[in-house]
């Protein structure tokens, strides 16, 4: 029993592990924890990174659009090398009105990342949460070309 409890550990610390990075704007230990060749999702922004550098750009954009997020786990599942986390994000946003006023608004996001581990490094990521009701549009418009029609 003690032997199962070992293997099923190490997939589910990794993956606490780099959200707590990322979240905590750790982003160069967070990429650590990714395997040379991985898939990392984001399927609120519709978003999809492979490269360790653009994956940390995307991170990092994150953090400075919103530096006072935080990220309560709200269950964690494990099945063999993958992990299903639970989770809730809580920041807030500035919104802009007519006349140049705005106002800060709370957001609190619930959602769910699924992590695919293989020999103790991170081969797939993927974020699921609703993507209009996060307000991460700014986020997303930093790695999404415009097409002129």
């Amino acid at each position: 029993m003690d032997d199962v409890s070992i293997r099923t550990a190490a997939p589910e610390k990794l993956a606490l592990s780099v959200l707590k990075q990322r979240v905590s704007g750790q982003i160069e230990a967070a990429t650590a924890g990714f395997a040379e060749k991985f898939r990392f999702r984001d399927e609120g922004l519709g978003l999809e990174f492979n490269d360790k550098q653009r994956l940390a750009e995307f991170l990092q954009k994150a953090r400075e659009i919103h530096p006072d997020c935080s990220l309560r786990t709200d269950g964690v599942f494990v099945s063999g090398k993958q992990v299903t986390i639970e989770w809730t994000l809580e920041t807030t946003v500035t919104e802009t009105f007519h006349a140049g006023l705005s106002r800060r608004a709370p957001v609190a996001l619930r959602g769910a990342s699924i992590v695919q581990t293989e020999g103790g490094m991170i081969t797939q990521w993927s974020d699921y949460y609703d993507g209009p009701t996060s307000r991460r549009s700014a986020l997303a418009s930093y790695f999404t070309e415009w097409i002129e029609l």
